[in-house]
């Protein structure tokens, strides 16, 4: 199934896809500290707690996407009448993010 059309809620989209750019940026930053930790054989629990923290930054990324995606694509895709193609996908979804 394709997404919807992002055009037709473009200021949503933009401004979603920057806060989502920052986060990952932030995160890119955090997973090279945690790789400096490592190089500079910091103290394990110190970075087991980063990892988590990096961890838990990749989850709001996450979240924020599915609910991008129920907002947008799948609300579409219910209004056109592709409830049960929306639906399948949305529990294929759901069944790998809770790996």
């Amino acid at each position: 199934m394709d997404c919807c059309d992002h055009q037709t809620n473009l200021p949503y989209q933009k401004r979603n896809k920057e806060d989502l750019l920052k986060r990952l940026k932030r995160i890119e930053g955090q997973v090279r500290g945690i790789y400096r930790m490592v190089d500079e054989d910091k103290y394990c629990v110190d970075i087991i707690d980063q990892i988590t923290a990096a961890r838990a930054a990749l989850g709001k990324v996450q979240l924020a996407l599915l609910d991008s995606h129920l907002r947008g694509c799948v609300a579409d895709a219910i209004k056109h009448e592709s409830e049960d193609e929306a639906i399948t996908e949305l529990i294929s979804v759901l069944t790998k993010f809770t790996k």
